[in-house]
């Protein structure tokens, strides 16, 4: 198999990996620290025959993507944090009109302008529906540069598979820092897409796509609908990483960048005795809270590690049910913990319970 390896950033990576993976069309609008997607593809898509369109804003960004998918294109976004919260109305009504698109969050740190340095703080705007209705994105949550390529690839495919946006939560470290990634031939999936607004033919009436439903019998059946489908989603897409939980005594849950830092923590407290393993959600949504449920039998404690005021920690919490101590520890501000601070936080936690 001929692979092609190349030494990229995150954002680079993703913007070729969407170019590999057949994206037709990208709206979006410029904003830090994930303008290289947009620079990138705005040189790239062209000389390949494909749209790109800087848009006047987020809003209009957002709403040409609905455009593009409604005839039945691979079209896609990116932005970070502020830009993805001025998106949230289109991304509901994408979400209602059942619209297939990839958008790339490379979280900030907020909350408003923030900070360009990496945060988790968008968690709660990803997977529990940042617009308004009862909707979800599958959320993809790469910890590598070669995620960030992996996940277009994946997200493109799920996104057809199921007719709903999803969402890669990247974040500004793993968006720009480097890292050998290899791209592996991508053969895309024959799509049928016979609700595409592609125009009245001999064999079908004309295509209507809306998100409304005036009738409140017609609402509550599409509503019903969508569950359905989501629960569909729940059962055959939840993908985690499980590392040594099989004699694990205490338990690390971390996504992305702090999954990254985390690994390395649990590998310092293995040198000392201590007997840690590590989850690590690749989707956020759907969320692992089975397993974490199971694994809540076998160890003393969990700790959620974040680059937030802690947010995952209470789906965790939830999953857990009161089984065992759930505990956070987390950074802000764009400060990024080192894998030392981690196992120490988790060792005092430990003394603790051990005391009381």
């Amino acid at each position: 198999m001929i692979q092609d390896i190349r030494l990229m950033k995150g954002n680079e990576a993703l913007a070729e990996a969407a170019i590999l993976a057949g994206c037709d069309a990208y709206f979006g609008y410029p904003i830090t620290p994930q303008s290289e997607v947009l620079e990138y593809l705005a040189r790239e898509m062209p000389l390949r025959g494909r749209l790109v369109m800087q848009a006047e804003s987020e809003v209009s960004s957002i709403n040409m993507v609905y455009g593009a998918a409604g005839a039945g294109f691979r079209a896609m976004t990116s932005s970070s944090s502020p830009g993805i919260s001025l998106m949230q109305e289109g991304i509901s009504y994408m979400a209602g009109a059942e619209l297939p698109c990839l958008i790339v969050n490379v979280n900030r740190a907020g909350p408003g302008l923030g900070t360009i340095q990496p945060g988790q703080g968008d968690y709660f705007q990803a997977v529990k529906g940042g617009g308004h209705g009862d909707y979800h994105l599958i959320v993809l949550a790469p910890d590598s540069v070669q995620e960030m390529a992996d996940f277009v690839f994946l997200g493109f495919d799920l996104a057809d598979k199921y007719r709903n946006p999803v969402m890669i939560l990247s974040d500004g470290a793993i968006g720009q820092m480097m890292e050998k990634v290899i791209f592996k031939p991508y053969q895309r999936p024959e799509e049928h897409k016979p609700w595409a607004t592609t125009g009245k033919t001999p064999d079908r009436k004309r295509n209507f796509i809306t998100s409304l439903h005036i009738q409140p019998e017609r609402m509550e059946e599409h509503n019903l609908m969508l569950e359905k489908k989501y629960n569909l989603i729940a059962k055959n897409e939840l993908r985690f990483e499980e590392m040594q939980t099989e004699d694990a005594d205490y338990l690390l849950v971390a996504y992305g960048l702090s999954a990254r830092i985390c690994h390395k923590a649990m590998e310092l407290a293995r040198e000392k005795g201590i007997k840690v393993g590590l989850i690590r959600p690749i989707t956020l949504w759907p969320f692992p809270e089975t397993r974490l449920h199971e694994l809540a039998g076998s160890v003393k404690l969990m700790l959620s590690v974040e680059l937030n005021t802690g947010q995952m920690v209470q789906d965790i919490k939830l999953a857990v049910n009161g089984k065992v101590p759930v505990h956070f520890y987390g950074r802000l501000g764009g400060m990024v913990p080192a894998p030392e601070e981690v196992l120490q936080h988790l060792e005092n936690l430990i003394q603790y319970h051990h005391d009381n």
